[in-house]
């Protein structure tokens, strides 16, 4: 294969976003789940309409804002102390099991490895560090450096930029069909991690390669290496 790095999105990827329903649950009993989901879908589109629109603003700050908007829709009383609960454990997110040893095995290929997120400096820095995730990456990524959010074009020029490689050369992986199939238009060569076992989008391209989880990424970048 011709691919020299690979780019990962965090959010979704190699965070789950959805780990933070159980905190959800203990503050709002029966209701974590359906907070931890509408959340997810407020804080992607709040920053599509920033970009859309010009409004950029960090994506901790739009996390927050996602937040408070859901409780409100929800109907739930959301305390001062339960939004710092909240998102105090949106700064450290879990890992998906697998992802660290798989990191960990392709960084020993001698790929360069790089994350490209939403998240601003300081939340990437908090989640890598509590994932146990130092030393793994080349860069971190944040498409705070163009005041863009994914999908514009100028958030993925971040990664041929700063790894000085053509988008082609470039893996990029992402658990969110439409970030795979917007880093395709750019250019990239993707991965799209399906843990949901989702249906494509209909937008006309498709990922390079479609996996259940992140060792599925090791068998598309070396067939034999999930096996062993």
């Amino acid at each position: 294969m011709s691919i020299q790095a690979i780019v990962f999105d965090a959010y979704g990827t190699l965070f789950d976003v959805y780990s933070i329903g159980s905190l959800a649950e203990k503050l709002f009993p029966k209701r974590g789940a359906a907070l931890a989901e509408l959340w997810r879908d407020k804080q992607i589109e709040y920053t599509r309409l920033r970009t859309m629109c010009s409004t950029y603003k960090p994506f901790w700050e739009v996390t927050q804002d996602a937040l408070v908007f859901t409780c409100k829709k929800l109907k739930l009383d959301l305390t001062l102390d339960a939004q710092n609960m909240l998102m105090g454990q949106y700064a450290k997110l879990d890992a998906f099991p697998e992802n660290l040893g798989v990191l960990q095995r392709l960084q020993s290929m001698g790929l360069k490895l790089a994350i490209l997120s939403n998240g601003n400096p300081e939340m990437l820095d908090a989640v890598v560090k509590a994932a146990g995730m130092q030393g793994l990456f080349n860069h971190l990524l944040s498409v705070d450096a163009v005041k863009k959010f994914k999908t514009a074009p100028e958030a993925y020029q971040l990664g041929p930029d700063v790894l000085g490689l053509s988008a082609k050369n470039i893996l990029f992986v992402s658990s969110n069909c439409w970030d795979a199939c917007a880093a395709a238009w750019f250019g990239y060569t993707t991965f799209w991690v399906n843990r949901a076992d989702a249906p494509l989008e209909e937008l006309g391209i498709q990922p390079d390669a479609i996996g259940a989880d992140m060792t599925a990424l090791l068998r598309f970048i070396e067939p034999d290496a999930g096996t062993e």
